[in-house]
């Protein structure tokens, strides 16, 4: 990693709040002596947003690239051509076409090795989808771009106290029982398992596990997912030394409050686990994909048009996502360094030294 880290942000929708809870995260006295942000827009953008809810300490450098961005500064690298139209909430297919521009140019970046990881301001998922980007969402888009081929990425939401994944993400209800198998359940959960300990530092993680239907299925008579696919997916897991315990139905695991018996969360579908955690999490929620290469995090909100351009968006969530972001990046790298084998490196040193097994 960079020394200060380097953090890359892109700038979403241009005509949503995502400007604007940028300026705000990173308008506080000396942020720039924790960790360097670099930017992926338009510095003719960010200005103008920068006026218009006028802020006089904010201070950002133009860069070329990644590469070059300065320590000690708030670098912007310009992805987008100049006099792009700005209509703040309203959606447009140049803010889709400039969103994905820096995203890609963040990832890219992150191959590089220019940056260490990512915080991606939020998107509007149709004007993005086109065929250069024909993905639901930033999480479809960075399994494929950042995941090592055959791994699948996983979304996880979390604050200090909850962590939630989802089995499904971005996907109709109606096709949601389809996708519950044995082999994404358990898939969710060992991505979990794997996060938990990799990224947030947990020796013995105790993860629950929702079921799809209401009241756990009633022994299939409301369904025979549970019993089917989900029941099997956790014996898997068990058998091979996870912590994972259910299944659990949703209205009473949350109603009860059993979530704060665990580490992490499994949920089926989007808001199966969504509302509950945005219900307790408020905006200090972050948005988290796990099983990637890399480390990228996100506010938990959307793009906020109803509220664009008025100066009235909470950087909370956006805030937390970087410095969330730069913990995960270091558990990251310590798990790393304390889980390598230093076996073959103290042979060698041996032999350097001349030991008796050279003999």
């Amino acid at each position: 990693m960079h020394n200060p880290i380097r953090v890359g942000i892109t700038h979403g929708d241009f005509n949503g709040i995502g400007y604007e809870v940028i300026i705000k995260a990173l308008d506080e006295e000396e942020i720039t002596d924790l960790f360097t942000p670099v930017i992926f827009g338009s510095a003719e953008i960010l200005n103008q947003v920068r006026k218009d809810i006028g802020t006089e300490t904010f201070r950002f450098t133009p860069v070329r690239s990644a590469a070059d961005a300065q320590n000690g500064k708030v670098n912007v690298v310009d992805v987008c051509p100049r006099g792009l139209e700005v209509t703040p909430g309203h959606p447009s297919k140049e803010a889709g076409e400039a969103a994905v521009a820096a995203l890609e140019a963040a990832c890219l970046a992150l191959e590089e090795g220019d940056i260490d990881f990512i915080v991606t301001a939020p998107i509007n998922k149709k004007t993005v989808y086109s065929e250069r980007f024909p993905f639901p969402g930033h999480t479809e888009f960075l399994a494929q771009r950042l995941a090592d081929e055959g791994d699948k990425a996983t979304m996880i939401l979390f604050d200090d106290d909850l962590r939630v994944a989802l089995v499904t993400t971005h996907k109709a209800m109606r096709e949601v029982p389809d996708a519950i198998t044995k082999d994404s359940v358990s898939r969710t959960i060992r991505n979990m398992d794997a996060a938990l300990r990799q990224d947030f530092r947990m020796d013995k993680p105790r993860i629950a596990v929702l079921s799809l239907n209401p009241h756990n299925g009633d022994n299939g008579l409301l369904g025979a997912e549970e019993i089917r696919e989900i029941e099997p997916a956790i014996a898997e897991c068990v058998a091979d030394g996870i912590l994972v315990f259910g299944p659990f139905a949703a209205d009473g695991f949350f109603g009860t409050g059993d979530y704060a018996k665990f580490d992490g969360i499994v949920a089926m579908y989007h808001d199966q686990g969504l509302a509950p955690f945005k219900a307790l999490a408020r905006e200090y929620g972050v948005n988290y994909t796990a099983g990637l290469k890399y480390v990228r995090t996100s506010p938990d909100h959307g793009t906020g048009y109803n509220i664009a351009g008025k100066n009235e968006a909470d950087p909370t969530s956006m805030r937390q996502a970087i410095y969330q972001g730069i913990d995960l990046t270091r558990n990251r790298a310590m798990h790393v360094e304390a889980t390598s084998n230093p076996m073959p490196k103290m042979k060698q040193e041996r032999r350097q030294k001349g030991s008796p097994e050279e003999s």
